[in-house]
């Protein structure tokens, strides 16, 4: 089994959910021969929090400003990764491990050798899976390996007007807005993907002497998990193994505003779409704008749908602007 890895966490101002995530760490039945913290808050709770403990193999960096953001820290990690590490893991600080994460992790890389990267598997406590009996399916469900689950508002609007996608979760159809690795059932089974979370990643150390993080994505760096991995994945195989399990409890502090994410939605969604398909054809091009065009509007409607009107409203706004501006990118 590998065993030799180490562990990257990028923090922004969450000190308690930091420390949530690393006593989860501490119960590991494989515990990480390494773990890096790369800290780019603007305050000292986090180190301060850190000082207090006695987590095993801590690395702590407190990065100025110009080392500041997702993508620049998780570079920052992968420079300070031991040469004698075979994998490198990240995990966000705002997620909580399963005991048994981190081994069922590396049993993929024992399982399959020549994977490039593996990724675990996110619990959704809103998604109810069930297994398919008679082939079975409603409208507005999912089916996939013998699963199914609800599809959503967002995914079914998009099935009554034939936008939903035509590949496997993990995998970005021609015209973007594939379906993501919670598709995935809850089966403990591994699949291969194309891309996957950035909250739950692991890579094998030797990669990142050909890539790193991509500079493009500046500060929240919205989809800098999925441009990654989709050029890796042009080198060789990856992996979700649905056994190593973690929840994720997307903390609000530390994100930005509704517009700013509206507008990097668009635009960082856009831009990873031409990573993996530089030269779409014309019918790709108007599936990606009717897609985008109405998950744009579903927005709007959430003004009037939920009661965080103002947000709504903004990301819209945000959205509006993005559409505008990559346009002249096509």
């Amino acid at each position: 089994m590998e065993s030799k890895f180490s562990l990257i966490i990028c923090t922004y101002q969450r000190p308690n959910a930091l420390l949530k995530l690393l006593r989860s760490v501490e119960e590991q039945s494989l515990y990480p021969s390494q773990i890096i913290i790369v800290d780019g808050s603007t305050t000292p709770d986090s180190k301060s929090l850190i000082a207090k403990q006695n987590f095993r193999n801590i690395e702590y960096f407190l990065v100025t400003e110009k080392d500041r953001g997702l993508t620049k820290q998780r570079n920052f990690g992968i420079d300070r990764v031991s040469c004698d590490s075979l994998i490198t893991c990240f995990l966000d600080d705002d997620v909580v491990l399963q005991s048994n994460y981190f081994q069922k992790l590396m049993e993929t890389y024992q399982k399959y050798p020549g994977a490039l990267g593996v990724g675990g598997y996110i619990i959704e406590p809103n998604t109810e899976w069930k297994k398919t009996e008679n082939n079975k399916t409603l409208f507005n469900e999912f089916e996939f390996d013998g699963w199914k689950r609800t599809l959503g508002s967002r995914n079914s609007l998009r099935k009554k007007f034939g936008l939903l996608s035509d590949q496997p979760p993990g995998f970005m159809p021609k015209f973007s807005h594939g379906f993501s690795t919670g598709f995935l059932p809850p089966s403990d089974k591994i699949y291969p993907v194309e891309f996957f979370m950035g909250c739950a990643m692991s890579f094998r150390t030797e990669f990142f002497s050909k890539l790193r993080f991509s500079a493009y994505f500046e500060g929240y760096g919205l989809y800098e998990d999925m441009d990654f991995c989709l050029r890796l994945s042009k080198l060789g195989s990856l992996y979700v193994n649905t056994a190593a399990k973690l929840h994720h409890y997307h903390e609000p502090s530390g994100r930005p505003n509704q517009f700013e994410y509206g507008k990097m939605v668009v635009e960082n969604g856009w831009y990873v779409w031409r990573i993996k398909y530089n030269r779409p054809t014309i019918k790709a091009k108007l599936m990606w704008y009717k897609i985008t065009g109405l998950l744009t509007l579903v927005r709007l409607a959430n003004v009037f749908t939920t009661s965080k009107k103002q947000e709504a409203f903004t990301e819209f706004l945000g959205r509006c602007w993005a559409i505008f501006a990559v346009t002249f990118k096509m």
